[in-house]
C-alpha cells in the first residue's frame, strides 16, 4: 500500500511526465472543452427539430459510434465515421468542402433502450460529447445534437436494422 501511494505521489509531484509526448496536449483539450461549453449548451435540439434539420438538403447525420454499432442499426440517412477514425482528412472526406456544413449528431444514449446496437455509455463519457468536442476542435463549428432520449423502435425515429 505504501509504495503505491509513493508511486502515485511521484506521478503527481512530476508534471512533466504528463507532457512529456509533444503529440498529446491535455491543457489545450481543457482549453478547447471549455470553449466548447457554451456553444453545445444552444445547439441540442428536440427530437422533431433534429429530425427537420436532418431532412434539409446539404444537412449531414453523423453517426460516430463503431462501424459495427452502425451496420447493427443506425438512424436512417445517417453516415457512419467511427469517433476512433477522426481525423483530419477523414473528417474532410465525409463532410466535404464546406465548414460549415451542419452537422447532426446522435449516440447510444439518446435512445432508451439500453440494447444492443445502443447500449448505454456512463453519462459523462458520453459519445455526443466528445464527437462535439472533436468536430469543432477539427474546425466544423456547425455541430448539432439530438437533446432527447428516444425509442429505437418509434416509427418515426425510422431506425434501419443492420
Amino acid at each position: 500500500m505504501r509504495k503505491a501511494l509513493l508511486v502515485a505521489a511521484a506521478l503527481v509531484a512530476t508534471p512533466a511526465l504528463a507532457q512529456a509526448n509533444p503529440q498529446i496536449d491535455y491543457p489545450a483539450f481543457q482549453t478547447l472543452t471549455a470553449s466548447v461549453a457554451p456553444q453545445r449548451a444552444t445547439r441540442l435540439l428536440k427530437f422533431d427539430a433534429f429530425k427537420a434539420e436532418a431532412a434539409k438538403p446539404g444537412t449531414l447525420l453523423l453517426d460516430a459510434r463503431s462501424k459495427d454499432a452502425f451496420a447493427a442499426g443506425h438512424i436512417a440517412g445517417a453516415v457512419n465515421l467511427p469517433l476512433t477514425d477522426f481525423t483530419a482528412e477523414s473528417l474532410a472526406a465525409v463532410i466535404g468542402a464546406n465548414p460549415d456544413r451542419p452537422i447532426l449528431i446522435y449516440c447510444n444514449n439518446n435512445f432508451r433502450n439500453d440494447a444492443v446496437p445502443v447500449r448505454m455509455k456512463a453519462a459523462p463519457l458520453a459519445l455526443n460529447i466528445q464527437t462535439f468536442i472533436n468536430l469543432v476542435g477539427y474546425g466544423y463549428p456547425n455541430v448539432w445534437e439530438l437533446a432527447d432520449v428516444i425509442d429505437m423502435g418509434d416509427p418515426a425515429v425510422g431506425w434501419v436494422k443492420g
